[in-house]
């Protein structure tokens, strides 16, 4: 007997059910694991690291090799993870092709912090690499599992933004929200503050701005927030409203910023946006852009319009003018 669905599939474009079912399965199964804790097993010790050279933990590695399974007959022909070097192909004749972070925010497992799982689906292309390295706008489904308090599901198929709930009782994902959208306005901003010394100048004035207050330029209090796990960051800015900032900075290895493209960017970039937001490099909107490789990173601005607009234009002013801008606001200049 066929499982039953733990999704109800009159909510998903129905090309999308086999896919979006098993993602849901092993999202379940992971939910359940994650809430264990150290009663199964040691999940967050670390058992290598992947080709970006990140740590790889061992809840890392078996919720690829859990997704990576679930998928095969789903219509899925090309996987990409960011715990793989390359694509895999699973079904030879599927139409799909869905890129994934297993298990987003990795380092938070053994400190009982929301983690996630960020996926997106593009129609399959006859070559692998090609099938990924296209324009994000391009993604026909985009989403992540969040495992926190709840467990949730956060989808799109490209008209709008539904929200779902793990219910415990039933082990299956509730529809919450048919229609998600952020907040209009926020005072929130989440950005490691610890790096200030290594950004560019448009994003230290932008925050310098926010830190001043009312007393500033902004005319009004913000609050900082930083979880260091984008899933539970997405979720928030979704639900309260606000911007994140991951920019690049001078540091090696970080020129381009840390997060990945087709991993995690461009679906948090297509959900962002259907929910009525605004995601960026900084300068420029990420869904039109392409990934050069398939790990390739980018710096990442999102959140509520007016937010991130706000950075952008601070990245629009030339640098002797950002210099100005920043000698006069510059709160943590001697």
């Amino acid at each position: 007997m066929p499982e039953q669905p733990i999704i109800n599939p009159d909510h998903i474009p129905p090309e999308l059910s086999a896919p979006i079912q098993a993602l849901c399965r092993v999202g379940r199964d992971l939910a359940h694991r994650i809430a264990r804790g150290p009663l199964g097993g040691s999940l967050g010790h670390e058992v290598g690291s992947n080709i970006g050279g990140d740590g790889q933990k061992a809840l890392d590695v078996m919720a690829d090799a859990a997704f990576a399974s679930a998928l095969a007959g789903t219509g899925v022909r090309w996987y990409a993870s960011e715990e793989q070097d390359d694509v895999v192909e699973i079904d030879s004749d599927g139409p799909f092709a869905l890129a994934i972070d297993p298990l987003d925010g990795s380092s938070n497992i053994d400190v009982n912090v929301s983690i996630g799982t960020i996926f997106s689906i593009f129609p399959a292309l006859d070559q692998a690499n090609p099938s990924f390295l296209r324009p994000a706008t391009e993604q026909i489904a985009a989403g992540y599992i969040i495992y926190g308090p709840q467990t949730a599901l956060i989808v799109t198929f490209g008209d709008g933004v539904q929200a779902y709930v793990l219910d415990p009782d039933t082990d299956r994902f509730v529809l919450t929200d048919k229609a998600l959208t952020m907040p209009e306005t926020s005072t929130e901003f989440a950005i490691n503050v610890s790096n200030y010394r290594h950004w560019p100048k448009p994003v230290r004035a932008y925050i310098d701005d926010c830190l001043a207050g009312s007393e500033g330029p902004r005319e009004k209090n913000f609050n900082m927030r930083w979880v260091a796990s984008l899933v539970a960051e997405t979720h928030r800015i979704l639900s309260r409203g606000g911007i994140f900032l991951y920019p690049q900075d001078n540091r090696k290895g970080y020129e381009r910023g840390r997060l990945r493209v087709v991993y995690e960017c461009a679906p948090i970039a297509m959900l962002i946006e259907q929910a009525g937001g605004v995601a960026t490099d900084g300068s420029d909107r990420i869904l039109p852009q392409s990934a050069p490789e398939l790990h390739a990173r980018t710096p990442f601005v999102f959140g509520t319009r007016e937010m991130v607009d706000r950075v952008c234009a601070y990245h629009d002013l030339p640098d002797d003018e950002v210099s100005a801008l920043f000698g006069k606001r510059g709160l943590f200049r001697a």
